[in-house]
């Protein structure tokens, strides 16, 4: 009898489909419906980041650094998507590291739900200005503006990923930021533009404390002056010309992780001097898939 059932089961197994492989941890398991690609215990194990508690680095944690700080941060804000745990730590390193690409769209689409939560912060934000605005108008009979009740959700006008020296980039074959970046455009809408470029190549930051990363990374990058690159910028900024009349234009700057902010805060005042030499001013904000 117990043979039989053995041969019954094996053969159930052959008939039945396989489980797909998970990109996470390797093994086979049931698909999860909202990252294709990994297992559902790999995605229910995913330290996301939901509601950060600084407000501007977008940490998930007590933030002794952005407390402390009495300097002016060249971003508005950064949102992360996870919490920089062992687990993510060794799945970046696979991706960045090991040269697993097929990491990429996951870790995109990762990104996008901080994206989300930017989007909607942002949402919030306008739908209060709006409404602080309108209670201080005096009162009209006239038609309401409803597209003032309700605004479109906040969108970002351009993706600008954090470059990667050549050494790094000729180590690794791809720009990790970039690859990220290229998700987040597809997905949302929003053109990406490598506005930026690295002056100098630094070493691993890994092993830097605060103080030594924000000196090593002063002055090390630069606005793309391109000619190619400011025409295309150019017809973007024409594009969105009606949309500028009233705000700044709005820049999201991507990289894979953010740990102090020394690379973000370096990136953003090279934005902001290239944006305000071609005569616009920059609100500039910073996604990251991680932030340790």
């Amino acid at each position: 009898m117990n043979s039989i059932m053995s041969w019954i089961k094996k053969a159930r197994l052959l008939i039945a489909p396989s489980l797909p492989q998970c990109l996470f941890c390797g093994k086979r398991g049931r698909p999860s419906s909202g990252l294709p690609g990994i297992c559902v215990s790999c995605h229910t194990g995913i330290p996301w980041i939901r509601c950060p508690r600084c407000q501007t680095c977008g940490r998930h944690v007590g933030c002794p650094d952005c407390s402390r700080s009495r300097e002016p941060v060249p971003i508005r804000c950064n949102r992360s998507a996870v919490a920089y745990t062992s687990e993510m730590r060794e799945l970046l390193g696979q991706y960045k590291y090991r040269g697993n690409e097929r990491l990429a769209p996951i870790l995109g689409l990762m990104l996008d739900k901080a994206y989300t939560i930017l989007q909607q912060e942002q949402s919030e934000q306008q739908i209060a200005t709006l409404q602080s605005n309108s209670s201080r108008r005096p009162f009209s009979a006239a038609k309401p503006n409803y597209s003032l009740i309700h605004p479109a959700l906040w969108q970002a006008d351009l993706l600008v990923p954090v470059p990667v020296s050549s050494a790094r980039l000729a180590e690794r074959g791809f720009n990790q930021a970039e690859q990220l970046a290229d998700v987040l455009s597809l997905r949302r809408g929003i053109p990406q533009l490598p506005l930026l470029i690295r002056t100098r190549h630094t070493g691993k930051q890994s092993f830097k404390s605060r103080s030594e990363r924000l000196a090593d990374m002063k002055q090390v990058f630069a606005g793309n002056t391109e000619q190619k690159l400011l025409q295309r910028l150019g017809g973007h900024l024409e594009s969105i010309a009606a949309r500028l009349q009233n705000r700044p234009l709005q820049i999201i700057i991507i990289d894979d992780i953010y740990t102090t902010g020394s690379t973000m805060r370096a990136c953003a005042e090279a934005l902001h001097r290239l944006i305000g030499d071609l005569g616009y001013a920059a609100e500039i904000y910073s996604l990251t898939w991680a932030r340790s």
